[in-house]
């Protein structure tokens, strides 16, 4: 099994929350990749068959627009069948984008795993425990 996590982030914050989620697939003997969105193309979504992305929310609760969102606009052209998962941190707000964020993939036909995954600023260890379970289910 191909495993990627793709993840933005700007402060750290949705960087740990990523590498929590690639501690939950390694924990069940699955080898993934973590990837900064800046170094990763649409090939390693297309051949993972699984994939979970991270962006934090910016601005008026959107994703980020200079890399994530062109990103993403991309990826939801062929995530159609594949397992997807997504998270990311807020700092201010209700955290709205997630919902959006989860609306927009389910448009497309992908395999949501789980609700889509927030915490709220840098994330405690509850927060990262929910990360490693996202990332078992994952896989």
């Amino acid at each position: 099994m191909t495993v990627n996590v793709i993840y933005w982030t700007g402060t750290g914050n949705t960087e740990a929350m990523a590498n929590a989620v690639l501690e939950g697939i390694k924990s069940k003997g699955v080898e993934a990749r973590l990837i900064f969105v800046d170094e990763a193309t649409i090939d390693d979504v297309i051949n993972a068959d699984a994939v979970a992305f991270g962006c934090p929310a910016m601005g008026d609760e959107v994703l980020e627009e200079d890399s994530f969102r062109p990103f993403m606009d991309e990826a939801n052209k062929v995530i159609n069948g594949k397992k997807v998962a997504i998270f990311g941190s807020y700092e201010w707000k209700e955290g709205q984008y997630m919902e959006d964020w989860t609306n927009e993939i389910k448009a497309t036909g992908a395999n949501l795993v789980a609700p889509g995954l927030l915490a709220y600023d840098y994330p405690d260890e509850d927060a990262l425990e929910k990360c490693k379970e996202l990332g078992k289910a994952l896989v």
